[in-house]
């Protein structure tokens, strides 16, 4: 159908028009093919106009006879934006437990990626398919359970190769994808190293050119760490994203030990060292951010970069929390986010947020900071903002990306007009996404998947960690990883 019809008990739109924090309640959306057409307060004379104006090309969401129009116990808001993630680590959350980021890269990323390079021919005869894909597909189902629509994954490592695979998973599922192609060029396993450096710029021209028609799917350079790249290389990155008005993104002083060898190896800190290659600007987005110095902060604002905090990852993996408080006081956007499930163990950005605040709140002894409604604006309007998306918010002429809470649940009972943004925060588990829609297509319904053969995804992807655990029992130990080892 053309357009479809959502009515809910309230209403979150995010919207800079009307006033982020406005609230609506029996509220209303209309969508028209992939855009928001309109959207309210209900009343009865609304819901006249629309089924007789659009009765022949309407579907009513929730509706068992697509003639009434029901009012669901839902919250509805934008569709979540995840501006950083990976999408391949599904099947190694828990392989390696309570250790640090660069351990746990040998043990479990690296364990993986070997995992998959040597076996290869046996698990695409098992899968009938690449196994990139098989978890590919997984974090498609992990981001639509949790109602995000949007995200930009970050495409490191072994998987910059992969890109066929993670396009087609986007594809089947129907969300939007900023693709961050990775690169390196040192201090890293001589399997991925891009030498010479022209061999990731040409990567990058491939690719746009087989994908750039590829509806919701957008390549940008994503180059992996500061250290594991070199200055010419770096530049002809950030060259090739300018060129072409487009994003660029890397990660950025995520782990003490790390950050402390660049700062020795190189007498400056990855920020500075960033800021020196001409690297930092307002279309540069860094994932984590952790440690700094006033003088980083300081660049980070005065070239417009823009930060992208990851607290689950984060805390389980010990690599600290960025003074994201001070951040955003000194103009810095700054957007939440959930890393890959690997590192995170899943991707409940809900829980994110709420991580992000607690820590927060404890650290500073305020519990003024980091207030409900401006988590809810970390996760849809600033990273939407920041990754130059038409969505992040419930507005006409915007993408029709929204997610339906379920508010009946025993943990949001009982969500009122003045306290459902709080509920969302504090008292989500992230299971309650009832209905999930992006760019007009409905992706989850009443709690089923639309798009994605969610049993089948499940069973291969459990099938697949199965086969990794079974050749850890065997593999050789890897160590080492990082620039300061």
């Amino acid at each position: 159908m053309k357009y479809k019809l959502i009515r809910s008990r309230f209403l979150i739109p995010v919207n800079d028009r009307i006033g982020r924090e406005k609230r609506i309640e029996d509220g209303f959306v209309l969508i028209e093919n992939d855009m928001i057409l309109d959207f309210g307060q209900y009343n009865a004379e609304i819901g006249k106009n629309i089924t007789e104006k659009y009765k022949n090309e309407l579907t009513i969401i929730g509706s068992k006879d697509n003639n009434t129009i029901p009012l669901l116990e839902c919250a509805v808001l934008p569709g979540f934006v995840k501006a950083h993630g990976h999408d391949h680590e599904s099947p190694i959350i828990g392989v390696a437990k309570d250790v640090p980021l660069t351990p746990w890269l040998d043990e479990a990323v690296n364990l993986f990626t070997g995992f998959i390079n040597k076996e290869r021919q046996k698990l695409e005869e098992h899968f009938s398919k690449s196994p990139n894909l098989v978890t590919y597909l997984k974090a498609r189902v992990d981001d639509i359970y949790f109602g995000i629509t949007s995200s930009m994954a970050h495409h490191c490592n072994f998987n910059k190769y992969y890109v066929d695979e993670i396009v087609e998973a986007n594809t089947r599922a129907g969300t939007k994808m900023i693709v961050a192609v990775g690169s390196q060029n040192r201090n890293y396993g001589g399997g991925i190293l891009d030498i010479p450096p022209e061999i990731a710029i040409e990567r990058l021209d491939e690719y746009q050119e087989r994908f750039s028609n590829v509806e919701r799917i957008e390549i940008i350079p994503g180059p992996d760490q500061f250290f594991s790249n070199g200055p010419e290389l770096l530049k002809a990155l950030k060259a090739w994203a300018n060129k072409r008005g487009k994003l660029f993104h890397i990660h950025s002083s995520e782990e003490p030990n790390t950050t402390a060898w660049f700062r020795k190896e190189y007498g400056m800190t990855p920020v500075e060292y960033g800021d020196d290659l001409g690297i930092m600007d307002e279309n540069t987005v860094v994932a984590h951010q952790v440690h700094n110095t006033e003088d980083d902060l300081e660049i980070l604002r005065r070239t417009g970069t823009k930060v992208v905090h990851n607290p689950l990852a984060n805390t389980i993996l010990g690599s600290g929390m960025p003074p994201i408080i001070r951040m955003m006081e000194m103009g810095i956007p700054v957007a939440i986010s959930t890393d890959g499930s690997g590192s995170a163990d899943s991707q409940n950005i809900l829980s994110a947020a709420r991580c992000a605040a607690q820590y927060q709140k404890a650290y500073h002894q305020d519990a003024s900071l980091l207030h409900s409604q401006k988590l809810i604006e970390m996760i849809t309007i600033i990273p939407a903002k920041i990754l130059k998306l038409n969505a992040g918010t419930i507005e006409k002429g915007y993408d029709a990306d929204i997610t339906a809470i379920d508010i009946t649940r025993p943990n949001l009972t009982p969500s009122r007009i003045d306290n459902v943004v709080e509920n969302l925060i504090w008292a989500s588990d992230g299971s309650e996404a009832r209905y999930v829609i992006a760019n007009g297509k409905i992706l989850k319904d009443d709690y089923k998947f639309v798009t994605l053969d969610k049993d089948t995804i499940l069973r291969e992807v459990k099938e697949l960690s199965e086969l990794l655990m079974e050749y850890r029992k065997t593999a050789k130990e890897i160590t080492g990883t990082g620039a300061h080892r």
